[in-house]
Order: C-alpha cells, then structure tokens, then sequence
C-alpha cells in the first residue's frame, strides 16, 4: 500500500502556508502555480481532508493542514540537522549557520565576533537576516534559522533563552544637547520636551518604551518613527533630536565621541534585556552550536552593561 503523505506534495502544502498564498508559494519553488494546487488538491484527495482554506486574499491551513505543516517543519529540520553532524564527522570544514537579529546588533557582530569566529572557522557560511522582535521569534520557532539575537522578547514557550543580559535603554544624544548636561539620569518628562525619534512599534525597544510611558502616565510624540537604527543615529548626529536605545547598538558612535548614552530613570528601562535565542527543544547542529557559544562570549551585547 503507497503511503498517502507524499513528501513533494507535502512541501507544496507547507510552503503555500508558509506565505498564505499557493502563488507566492510558487514563485519561491520555482513551478507553475497551477502544479501547486493540482499537488495539494491530490493530496486532499488522498487523506480524504480538507488541508488548506481558501478565501479572497489567500490561503491559511486547516486543523488537518496545519498537523501536516508542523509534521513536515520537525521533518525537515531533522534532515537539515542529520546532514550537518554527517559533514562534522570530517569536523567544522563544511557548513552553514542561520542567524536571525535586530539591526542593533549587527556593528556589534561585524566587529571582533564574527571576525574572530571566520578566522578560526573560514570554511563556514552564515546567512543574516534583520527583522523585528515578533520576526525573529517567529524565524527561530519555524526553524527557517538556527540563532536569534534580540531586544525584550515577550515570553514564549517556542524558544529558549541561551543568555540575557541587562542592557538598559539609554538616552541618546550629541554631547552638547541639553538633557546631556544635567549631570543626573533623565526622566521621560524631560525627554518629552524634545524631537525623538524611535523605532516602530514592532520592535522590543519600541514595545518597551510604551510600557514605560504607561507606567509614568507620559505620552511621548515622536517627530520620526523607523525600522532603521542607521537611520536614528544619523537623526540625532545631525542634531535633529535624540533616541531610546541601549548603548551597544550605538556603541561605535559612543566610543568615538559623536554620540553619549545617558541613563534613564525608570525601572522598566533599566531592567531590559539582550537575548540569544534558539527553538525550545532543538539541538543545533555542532556549527551553530559553536557560534551560539562564540557570540555569548565575545559580544559586547551579552556582556554586562
């Protein structure tokens, strides 16, 4: 008897869930949208269910369709992982590594780090990709990457923490603005009084700051809202206004001077965190394992601030 969950069908199904639309599905396989639909519609028939609800704009998987995805997800990530620990018999000569982080910490990890790790591991490959806090949890619990380096994630079953160390959110400014000379930490009253600007609400220091504002009934009106830290250091280089961010992001821009980073009094913002995540419950592969522990200790993020 043919076992009814092809695995090529299964991957058409997994996919199309994947990004909501067997179009779009499609175009990053390669095929013909027509063969996606003909392949999950068989496998429907096969199992006799219902895998994918169609509506107007897109698709989304059923109870039964979502089973298959999660089925096909461990599967693949299984594969992936049995592959890598074959080519590390030979040891670190072959690999690749998938890391997922927020843009505050790429200066960080382009400097010594990632250097440091190639020059001991030159034959291993890494891919980055930069996205918001929901993002990368969401990246780390699909499995699509190994590693996830981010600021104040909720809580989540999903993933683990490797490493979290305070680095609180900080007043960024020139070193002649105003609040920089009050020789004490600012409040957010005093920051209101300025042009700020900050990330979108997507993002952990964002989702922060918002807490802080509640818990100090202040409302702060950003002059300029990004997905970009590149973005916010030029703003407040050019003295067009300040930020809330921890030091580290802008850690290059403090070492030459351009930049100070002046504490903040509240709790909230004193208290947040740096995180190294992976998926609860996965081993990474020896690779990933090897930059996971490289990052921990020789990151300035996950030093203590």
């Amino acid at each position: 008897m043919s076992d009814p969950i092809d695995d090529n069908r299964l991957r058409y199904l997994f996919e199309s869930a994947r990004y909501g639309s067997v179009r779009t599905a499609a175009d990053a396989l390669g095929v013909n949208p027509s063969v996606v639909s003909r392949q999950i519609a068989q496998l429907e028939q096969d199992l006799d269910a219902t895998l994918l609800d169609r509506h107007s704009r897109g698709v989304r998987p059923t109870e039964a369709g979502q089973l298959l995805v999660e089925h096909y997800r461990r599967h693949a990530a299984d594969r992936d992982d049995t592959l890598t620990k074959l080519r590390e018999i030979q040891g670190l000569q072959r690999g690749h590594i998938d890391l997922v982080l927020g843009e505050g910490f790429v200066a960080d990890l382009m400097g010594a780090s990632l250097g440091e790790f190639w020059r001991r591991y030159p034959a291993l490959t890494i891919s980055l990709e930069l996205a918001g806090t929901s993002d990368v949890i969401r990246a780390i619990a699909d499995d699509r990457c190994h590693i996830g380096l981010l600021y104040h994630p909720p809580q989540d079953p999903r993933i683990r923490d490797n490493a979290a160390i305070r680095q609180p959110i900080c007043l960024i400014a020139r070193p002649d603005h105003p609040l920089a000379g009050l020789g004490r930490p600012v409040k957010l009253r005093d920051v209101a009084g300025y042009s700020l600007g900050t990330m979108y609400p997507g993002y952990g220091t964002r989702q922060l700051l918002a807490m802080a504002e509640m818990s100090e009934k202040v409302g702060l009106s950003p002059k300029l809202t990004t997905t970009s830290i590149n973005i916010l250091r030029h703003f407040v280089r050019s003295d067009l206004g300040v930020t809330l961010l921890p030091a580290f992001s802008v850690a290059a821009d403090i070492a030459d001077g351009s930049l100070v980073a002046i504490p903040v009094d509240n709790p909230l913002l004193a208290a947040a965190e740096a995180h190294v995540i992976t998926r609860s419950g996965r081993e990474l592969p020896n690779a990933a394992s090897q930059l996971l522990r490289y990052l921990i200790s020789k990151m300035k993020a996950f030093s203590p601030a």
